[in-house]
Order: C-alpha cells, then sequence, then structure tokens
C-alpha cells in the first residue's frame, strides 16, 4: 500500500504493546539485525505502519524484500524470516 522500501527487518511497535514485545524478544532471540521504530516516540510512525499494511493494528514487521506482517505470530514470523534469508 505504499511504496517505502526497507534495507533491513523494520519493525514498527509500541512499548505497551505485548505483541510488540513478543516480536521484538524473538528478534533478538534470533540475533536479527532489526530497525525498531517507536510509533509513540515517532509520531509520523504510526501513519508509516499504516500505510503499509492498510490496518491500524502493530506490531508491523517488514522484511527488506518487502513482505509485510501485522501481530505475526513467533513461528509465523521465524519461517519468513528464515526463508527470506535474513537469518
Amino acid at each position: 500500500m505504499t511504496d517505502e522500501t526497507f534495507d533491513k527487518v523494520t519493525m514498527f511497535g509500541a512499548d505497551w504493546c505485548r505483541d510488540c514485545r513478543r516480536s521484538k524478544a524473538l528478534l533478538d532471540r534470533l540475533g536479527v539485525d532489526y530497525e525498531y521504530v517507536d510509533v509513540e516516540a515517532d509520531l509520523s510512525a504510526a501513519d508509516r505502519a499504516e500505510a503499509i499494511s492498510g490496518r491500524k493494528n502493530i506490531p508491523v514487521v517488514v522484511l527488506p524484500n518487502g513482505k509485510h506482517f501485522v501481530e505475526p505470530s513467533d513461528a509465523e514470523l521465524q519461517g519468513e524470516l528464515e526463508a527470506s534469508g535474513a537469518i
């Protein structure tokens, strides 16, 4: 829904969001080089995440190949990270 591109795995989230904390912990545990964009600290980030996903839900995780996930399960996110070569 946007033509924004990302050079590395990018996660849009917030500290108060349980799913965000879970996905962030998975990325950390797997040693993924990623950028975390806090939608509370960066006022434009929530709009960017919504433009990418078409939804207001977080986390939004975007891979360098353009694929994105909204509220992914750990298994779904890890599987796609492996398939895309991010880990």
